[in-house]
């Protein structure tokens, strides 16, 4: 089986935003970028039901190498930011998070009220709403990703990148976390929004492991 160990990453990974509660059904998708190939969720399978063999693995230019089942519908978002977005990136994850779907609704633009939103990059863009599945989706999330590890999809939900799916996940994590934040101190007042300078300090720091020690 073509490309089994990432096969197996990325059913790990869609199980682990199924038990965690970033995502629902099939409300996500999960990819890892391996040289010129990129192992993707499958189509109609929910996340927490995923095997190996179900995922389909993918040219670099779209097209299916081999797989039993075809690709999620949001594959075409995934393709995009490998083709277009970051050299650099090895892997996006894609959920439907509560949070996150419910920010995406109301802001143009998630600003940085906590120190580690540095980590994705400061303020997390909203993207202009399109449907689904769509190429003009995948440009307004390459758009938005540029010089950035997260971006939220308007009326829609998150999706984030990494080196490699650990990171990945861990950024997702992170940008419910930070969208979770943002709704409760906005119930309180005004949120302090923090500058780029402080912010600064943060990134000198370096990174949490916001996926945890047991993925993977």
């Amino acid at each position: 089986m073509l490309l089994e160990q990432e096969r197996r990453d990325v059913c790990v990974t869609a199980r682990t935003l199924a038990e965690r509660g970033l995502a629902r059904g099939d409300g996500g998708t999960v990819s890892i970028r391996s040289g010129d190939h990129v192992t993707v969720t499958p189509a109609g399978v929910p996340l927490d039901r995923v095997e190996p063999a179900d995922c389909p693995v993918l040219s670099l230019e779209g097209g299916v190498v081999e797989g039993r089942r075809g690709p999620a519908a949001e594959t075409t978002l995934h393709m995009a930011v490998y083709q277009h977005g970051d050299p650099g990136t090895g892997a996006a994850v894609h959920a439907h998070m509560d949070n996150a779907a419910a920010v995406s609704a109301v802001l143009a633009e998630l600003p940085p009220v906590h120190h580690s939103a540095a980590l994705l990059g400061g303020a997390v863009p909203v993207t202009h709403y399109a449907t689904y599945g769509t190429g003009e989706l995948s440009d307004h999330a390459v758009k938005a990703l540029s010089g950035k590890s997260a971006a939220l999809l308007a009326n829609h939900g998150g999706v984030a990148t990494g080196a490699d799916v650990h990171q990945a996940l861990g950024n997702a994590q992170l940008l419910e976390w930070l969208c979770g934040v943002y709704i409760r101190a906005a119930s309180l007042g005004p949120p302090r929004v923090l500058t780029e300078d402080e912010l600064a300090g943060t990134r000198q720091r370096g990174a949490y492991d916001w996926a945890g020690p047991d993925i993977l």
